[in-house]
């Protein structure tokens, strides 16, 4: 028998890269899966930024499946850095990187079976930053100290653990070279990495991990950069 038949998961963003890995992974594994994407496909067509889209779909998963198993909260926030972010922008970001998480698992804990789980998918920008990404990494940031937040408050009725994918390829081209061996790992990472490890923290092999925020990055965060080590030269702005 596969590990989720008869599970419900609902994934944001689930049309596309990492979200569609993740919505794949658990179908393949017998799940039933609710997406919402702003992408047009086979699945709920909105901006999880906007309340009232929010409460429409929560409202058509629950009549669908009945109650929820899994909740993947996904669907990344805009990026763009303090010279070109307008509060809309920003407000924008933080809506959907922040807000919607927080609201979609409101409405929707009521109806959390037995066993629930929440994944929120941070970033390693939650951590570190590169120049002009500022309402990126605040809504990364948010989402990570939201996790902890969750995990605490829905204390007995779900578990709740974010993941922080570091640079992960979402295209069919092949990245080599400097660009994947800059990584302690060697490679670039893979939707399905995130993948296999949402599905892990679903299963009942995770079941004393709560409050989490696991950095999948293939070591990248780990690594100390010199001024004139590994062939990189600073240069001055």
């Amino acid at each position: 028998m596969k590990r989720f038949s008869g599970k419900v998961a609902v994934v944001t963003g689930g049309g596309h890269g990492i979200g569609r890995a993740i919505a794949d992974a658990f179908r393949a594994e017998g799940a039933k899966v609710h997406i919402i994407d702003l992408q047009r496909g086979d699945w709920y067509v909105g901006d999880i930024g906007d309340k009232r889209t929010l409460e429409e779909f929560s409202g058509q998963v629950i009549r669908r499946g009945g109650g929820v198993d899994y909740l993947i909260n996904n669907a990344p926030p805009l990026m763009k850095g303090i010279d070109d972010c307008s509060w809309e922008d920003f407000s924008s970001a933080l809506a959907v990187g922040v807000t919607a998480p927080f609201y979609l698992t409101r409405l929707l804990a009521p109806y959390f079976n037995p066993g629930a789980s929440v994944i929120n998918i941070s970033s390693s920008r939650d951590r570190m930053s590169q120049p002009q990404t500022e309402s990126y990494a605040a809504a990364k940031g948010g989402i990570a100290a939201l996790t902890h937040a969750l995990a605490v408050s829905l204390a007995g009725k779900a578990r709740v653990n974010s993941i922080s994918p570091g640079w992960i390829n979402t295209t069919d081209e092949e990245i080599a070279g400097a660009d994947a061996l800059q990584q302690p790992a060697g490679r670039v990472g893979r939707p399905e990495d995130i993948a296999e490890l949402a599905l892990f923290l679903c299963s009942d092999q995770a079941g004393f991990i709560t409050g989490e925020n696991i950095c999948v990055d293939g070591g990248m965060t780990k690594l100390m950069i010199y001024h004139g080590e590994h062939g990189w030269t600073y240069r001055e702005p």
